[in-house]
């Protein structure tokens, strides 16, 4: 069974294996669970029988007007079974009082996002993948 949870109290690195696949530098178990610590809205996706997060999402925001979802996982393995929507509609439902709630995504992925009433948008980002790691 899947159980969902808006802390990290109880996980350990060691709970946080097989993320950021495709990644050409991927932050380490450690530096995950300390971006997870340090986001100001999470929601983790948790195996019951084996302890260990399967799915996660992350969100930034001021608590007034805005938020950004940087991060949507779910361990390939635990995809198609409908994790990421019930952590996308978690996450949502956190921050539906907020005027605008921001991500950015693959192009083959706008269908999903679509379902919870975001709309395509034109965006500007950098992408530093000698920092993709993380910082310490």
């Amino acid at each position: 069974m899947i159980r969902y949870t808006r802390t990290t109290e109880g996980i350990t690195a060691g709970n946080l294996r097989g993320f950021f696949v495709g990644w050409l530098n991927p932050p380490s178990p450690e530096t995950h669970l300390r971006l997870l610590a340090e986001s100001d809205e999470i929601v983790l996706a948790i195996d019951d029988q084996t302890g260990n997060v399967v799915g996660f999402i992350t969100a930034l925001t001021d608590r007034v007007l805005s938020a950004y979802i940087s991060l949507l996982e779910v361990l390939p393995s635990y995809q198609r079974r409908g994790i990421g929507t019930q952590l996308m509609r978690l996450m949502m439902e956190r921050l539906e009082r907020l005027y605008m709630v921001d991500l950015c995504t693959e192009e083959e992925m706008r269908p999903f996002y679509e379902r919870f009433g975001m709309e395509a948008m034109v965006g500007m980002a950098i992408r530093n993948h000698v920092r993709q790691p993380g910082m310490s």
